[in-house]
């Protein structure tokens, strides 16, 4: 039995791993970077180690310090988590060199499905369905083109030792092809140090359906029952539940059997999850396996009543399999959303900060949070935006997904931009409820699940930071006396506040009628009272609650619908229209991967001009309008800051 265990991984998979250990009576190390020296991970567990530098490819990636780590602490075992070295074969021929149990597969296991191409092979001796597509070492990109043509329009590029929608590309016609290869070449060569692709045949309305397996090492192998993660972003999963709503009996007997075939292929040790494209006709074609345990895998114990990582360190230790295939049952529907750091509405760009206001549904047998931060920690650019996963159990589908909406509601977060009122939209659309799921939701339904609150909605949202913020000021008084705002003598009294909204700028103003506050956008009559972060209001005899938090710099009201965030407005940080005019400021902190022109450099529309990553993720900022670049401030390898400039462009005469 394992006595010491080192998590050599951070955030919310560590402490999720540290709890599962420490219940089992198992002692804990973990590893940390210079940013997550005040981490939770490192808060949980019962000793931790500095490994370097907040930069992964300094610490969390470099093997020779991860093992160090643990021979220093005497552990006898490592859990990579997921991602970082997770999949890394490398490593785990380390971690058996230095007689330590690798929590994960055999090292063969894992280079046969390390490279997608070479997994492909396999899956095709094993009998497992495969999508038509080009698998071959050969990277000519006369040649994929080629293969591009012959398998037809749309095509999938993919990284060949790739995840997590990395050095993935979706090409719709050929004229796109050589500009999408050279994106995801260049990103996968970031993302995995190799710049391999396969092309796929894109199928158009699929579903991405996985299966959990789990082999012990004496020959036993199961399936525990699969996940739906067809909602996704960038190729990226976003919300997943279990088990995957209308497939019958016959479909998942099938696609279980085939992933159990598709492990004993490899020889396959541990937890492993083989995904699959299920397509409209219940057809269904391999992907990927991953050789680690998933981000998701939550879902699967809320449905079978499982822990995965006890079953992980069990299976590491040499026991045999808890259950059998047929002691496997399954019982209710649960959903995973996952809490990112991000801005839907503008490209799912990262968001980075300090977590000014952290409030969490509460959590019983039906509401679970997986998180690795608490109010107060920072969000840095440096690892994935992941705040936390909400995970949530129901008797049927239905009863899980009101479960799920009630959770988001009561989940608020204020100091960084989130989707989660992107997965309350998501929740609430008809075909979401009605579970008419494919891999293009998000793109499908992109008119209603990015729609815009209006002026006059924003209007009222700055209308409730207004009442807030005179109630934070004037707490528990209705004397005028106290109002010392705008106070005139036999004059009504007055509020005012100027806020920031986007492009935005608002004056609100509150005026004393009687007993209660009428604003300058119409003649509503707003009471309101302030218990803590709880603004409760009456709007014309209308009662209902939001959450106000309130910062120096700015206000954010979260209601059931929406969270709106307005920076306070001050002259000094403003920027005169003819400062910017021509600028391009990047739109996160990141670092430049790629400067696509030069100083006098004659640009069109829309030409892309610098290439910037941040959080694994690239992102390309191109000209607003034709012109001439006047300057370039930064090269490839700078590290530049949220709204830095990184070049000026001149516009040419017919955009002046």
């Amino acid at each position: 039995m394992i006595n010491k265990l080192l998590i050599a991984n951070r955030g919310e998979i560590a402490c999720r791993i540290i709890r599962t250990a420490q219940a089992m009576g198992i002692s804990t190390v973990a590893v940390y970077s210079d940013a997550d020296a005040n981490a939770q991970h490192v808060q949980h567990a019962d000793e931790s180690i500095h490994i370097g530098p907040a930069a992964s490819a300094d610490s969390y990636l470099v093997v020779e310090k991860i093992i160090a780590a643990a021979k220093t602490t005497g552990a006898d075992a490592i859990h990579p988590g997921y991602g970082f070295l997770s999949e890394n074969e490398t490593f785990a021929d380390a971690c058996a060199a230095n007689n330590l149990i690798f929590v994960g597969p055999p090292t063969s296991a894992i280079a046969a499905m390390g490279s997608k191409s070479a997994a492909k092979a396999i899956m095709s001796d094993a009998k497992v369905p495969l999508v038509p597509g080009y698998h071959g070492e050969a990277q000519d990109r006369e040649l994929l083109a080629a293969e591009a043509n012959a398998i037809g329009y749309p095509v999938l590029l993919k990284a060949a030792y790739g995840g997590g929608g990395k050095g993935m590309r979706v090409v719709e016609q050929s004229n796109d092809f050589n500009d999408a290869l050279a994106s995801a070449k260049r990103e996968a060569k970031a993302a995995f140090g190799n710049d391999k692709m396969l092309v796929e045949k894109y199928i158009t309305r699929p579903r991405h359906v996985e299966i959990q397996v789990f082999c012990d090492s004496h020959g036993n192998a199961v399936y525990l029952a699969e996940r739906d993660c067809s909602v996704q972003r960038r190729h990226q999963k976003v919300i997943e539940e279990a088990p995957a709503p209308m497939l019958s009996e016959s479909t998942r007997q099938a696609m279980g059997e085939a992933a159990i075939r598709a492990a004993q292929a490899i020889d396959y040790v541990g937890a492993g999850t083989v995904e699959f494209l299920l397509d409209t006709d219940n057809s269904f074609y391999f992907m990927e396996m991953n050789t680690r345990l998933q981000v998701e895998h939550p879902v699967t114990e809320m449905v079978t009543g499982q822990d995965l990582v006890e079953w992980q360190l069990r299976v590491a230790s040499g026991e045999v399999l808890p259950l059998t295939q047929d002691q496997i049952q399954l019982r209710g529907h649960a959903f995973e959303a996952r809490i990112y750091a991000e801005d839907p509405d503008h490209d799912f760009l990262p968001s980075t900060g300090v977590l000014h206001h952290l409030r969490t549904p509460a959590t019983d047998a039906h509401v679970r949070i997986d998180s690795g931060v608490i109010e107060g920690d920072e969000v840095s650019t440096f690892y994935d935006p992941m705040i936390a996963k909400l995970v949530v159990w129901g008797e049927d589908r239905t009863i899980a997904l009101r479960r799920l909406l009630r959770a988001l509601d009561d989940y608020r977060i204020a100091g960084v931009r989130t989707n989660i009122d992107f997965l309350r939209k998501i929740g609430r659309h008809q075909d979401f409820q009605q579970a008419e799921l494919t891999t293009r939701f998000i793109e499908t339904h992109e008119a209603a699940l990015f729609a815009t609150l209006s002026d006059a909605e924003i209007n009222d949202y700055a209308v409730l930071a207004c009442l807030a913020e005179n109630l934070i000021e004037q707490p528990n008084s209705t004397s005028v006396w106290q109002h010392a705002r705008n106070f005139r003598l036999n004059q009504p009294a007055c509020f005012s506040l100027q806020l920031q909204h986007g492009e935005r700028e608002l004056t609100v103003a509150l005026t004393r009628r009687g007993n209660a506050w009428q604003s300058n956008f119409d003649d509503s009559r707003w009471h309101a009272s302030l218990d803590g972060d709880r603004l409760t209001v009456s709007r014309n005899g209308h009662q209902f609650s939001v959450y106000v938090m309130a910062t120096a710099h700015d206000i954010t009201v979260m209601s059931e619908q929406a969270s709106v965030r307005f920076a306070r407005h001050l002259v000094a940080d403003t920027l005169s229209q003819t400062a910017t005019e021509g600028s391009m400021a990047a739109p996160m902190n990141g670092t430049i991967v790629e400067v696509l022109v030069a100083a006098g450099d004659t640009v069109e529309a829309d030409q892309a001009l610098v290439i910037m990553e941040a959080m694994k993720m690239e992102y390309t900022i191109r000209a607003a309008h034709a012109g001439t670049v006047e300057q370039v401030f930064y090269a490839a390898g700078d590290l530049v800051s949220d709204g830095a400039e990184l070049l000026t462009l001149q516009a040419d005469e017919a955009n002046a």
